[in-house]
Formats: C-alpha cells, structure tokens, sequence
C-alpha cells in the first residue's frame, strides 16, 4: 500500500525532469532530501540518476542509439575496409590469373610427362 511520503512504484520520469534534480543537487538549490520529500523520490534514486549524469553528461536518460555515434562511425569505416581488401584481393586473383597463363607454356610438358605415365606433383 501506498504511504504518503513514498515513491510511487512504476512512475517514469522525463529526461527533462531527471536533469533538472540532478541540476539542482549539483548546485545546491536543494538537497536530496529536500527533492525526496518534494516529489516523493527515494534518495537512492537520485544518487542513480546523478550517477548516470556523471558517466555519460549529456547522453544520460537516452536510449543510446544516437548517442554513441563512434562505434557506428568505426562499424562504417571497417566496412569500407572490408570492401577495399575485397577489391584488392579480387584484383590480385585476376592478376595471378594473367600470369599463370603466360606461364602456360610449360603446361604441355607436363602434360606430355602424364601422358606418359610418369607422376605431375606440383608444389
């Protein structure tokens, strides 16, 4: 049961609002027991939510998808690295290709050594 005095079990609190006490702790405008007793908040409640402010300063009571922009900044460089690799590997691929033709020459020696019998191991 409800008692006067006691925080209401399940109310959300704005960002705004949550600033706002913390703010005025900070300040001094007015103590944590004087915030308690005015909006009927526990003192631990508050010392969360000044917790919060000081980890994160303006990102605090955000959901942190907007607010960390550097791992979604690093996930967007990352890929544009992978992509470049990719690139770069299918390049070499085609590079080694050209090269291994021209090499081909060759081929009909070995193909000749098999064709009679003797083993074609390449290393």
């Amino acid at each position: 049961m409800h008692r006067e005095g006691d925080p209401i079990p399940g109310r959300n609190h704005s960002r705004e609002f949550k600033l706002e006490v913390v703010s005025q702790i900070n300040t001094g405008q007015q103590t944590t027991a004087q915030l308690s007793r005015t909006h009927s908040l526990a003192p631990g409640l508050m010392y969360r939510w000044r917790k919060e402010v000081e980890a994160r300063g303006e990102a605090a009571f955000t959901d942190g998808s907007n607010t960390d922009r550097s791992d979604e900044l690093r996930i967007a460089e990352l890929e544009r690295y992978c992509g470049q690799l990719a690139l770069e590997n299918t390049i070499l691929k085609n590079r080694w290709r050209r090269i291994a033709r021209k090499a081909a020459p060759n081929d009909h020696v070995c193909a000749q050594r098999a064709s009679n019998g003797v083993g074609t191991s390449l290393v």
